[in-house]
């Protein structure tokens, strides 16, 4: 990592950048598992980013360095319209190139330097921040015409169709699209989205379990086939369609696509309420919506392992803090909570030290 960080973009590639830009990771306030059933979420940025320093070359080569692998890898190159995965972080870069020239864009080969804050694994959208910053600069370098909502597709279809983890739109959405001072309150259906400010009396913590998950294993992919097969046999497009009245027809469903179906239900409802809560001033609501949200994710949709409960739990006994749930996809990665202003560092390295006493393994605060 040290010998990477060293390797500035001039020492590796012969000359200096023309373009830079970042994208921040993300934390997801409430809504999980709903994106890909066409659902609800409440996203919100956080202060780490990934950055690509880029120039283009003239020819159709890319070489690209990861500072976060650093000299473990070295330089790595492919050609364009030659992207073949299975070249690990590479083949996020590779996705950027073949969708973008499946989508009708016409660019150059390029050198880049990509450099991360955001901790890979730990449910922040590392992933979706690489593509995002990537197709942000590629924009940039080569004046394509891409606007904000299709970049933030684009940066899906690159995990979906190359890197074959089958995420829904909301981590590139709120990448693009999220900033620090507002959640964004987006319908992955219709793309339509909305900021809405966190009330003053209210301050964001995100602790990282250090427990990785990974998007492209079998866990998430079963969630979605489950999710799929719950809406197939209640005859609705996606679980979306699914409205309070339907919920005795899930006990009807086999085990365990009617505990699915709950969950995404009732997590739909529960970004309503907080959306509405956050537009009033209702700090009081939060705590319970966001409780519940952990208990159907653990219980129904069985996402949760015990290092975040135990996380989970921990914040519950601080009472500066108002409500704590896992974010991300589950199997591992972070906790959000929201905390009252002004208390959110301390409360958060209270819950870290305790985690590590009881767990054994390390927790990161990741923000405040």
């Amino acid at each position: 990592m040290d010998a990477g960080a060293a390797a500035t973009f001039e020492v590796l590639f012969g000359h200096p950048a023309r373009v830079v830009a970042r994208a921040p990771g993300r934390v997801n306030l409430i809504g999980e598992h709903t994106d890909y059933n066409g659902g609800f979420v409440l996203p919100m940025a956080i202060p780490q980013y990934t950055q690509v320093e880029l120039r283009p070359r003239g020819d159709r080569t890319v070489r690209a360095f990861s500072v976060n692998v650093g000299g473990q890898a070295g330089v790595q190159e492919f050609v364009l319209g030659q992207e073949t995965p299975g070249r690990g972080w590479l083949d996020y870069v590779q996705g950027v190139t073949l969708v973008l020239r499946r989508e009708g864009f016409t660019f150059e080969g390029f050198d880049v330097r990509i450099t991360s804050q955001v901790p890979v694994g730990s449910g922040l959208s590392s992933s979706a921040a690489l593509g995002v910053c990537l197709l942000r600069g590629l924009r940039e370098a080569f004046s394509l015409p891409l606007e904000d909502v299709r970049l933030a597709v684009l940066g899906q279809k690159v995990e979906n169709d190359f890197v074959g983890a089958p995420v829904g739109v909301m981590d590139p959405m709120a990448c693009h699209l999220a900033d620090g001072g507002a959640a964004l309150f987006l319908d992955t259906r219709s793309l339509g989205h909305e900021r809405v400010p966190l009330p003053t009396g209210v301050e964001p913590v995100v602790i990282n379990s250090g427990v990785a998950h990974n998007h492209a294993a079998g866990d998430y992919r079963t969630r979605r086939a489950e999710c799929e097969r719950a809406a197939e046999l209640l005859g609705v497009p996606q679980l979306r369609d699914l409205t309070e009245a339907d919920l005795p027809r899930l006990a009807a469903l086999p085990e365990p696509l009617g505990r699915r179906a709950r969950h995404v239900l009732t997590e739909n409802a529960r970004v309503l309420a907080t959306v509405e809560a956050l537009r009033t001033g209702d700090i009081a609501a939060l705590g319970p919506l966001m409780y519940a949200s952990h208990a159907s994710q653990r219980d129904d949709y069985q996402v949760s392992v015990p290092e975040i409960d135990l996380l989970v739990e921990l914040a519950l006994n601080e009472r500066d803090v108002l409500g704590a749930r896992l974010t991300g996809g589950g199997f591992g990665g972070s906790i959000v909570a929201l905390a009252r202003t002004g208390t959110g560092a301390t409360v958060a390295q209270r819950i870290a030290q305790a985690y590590s006493k009881r767990s054994g393994r390390t927790a990161t605060v990741l923000v405040p």
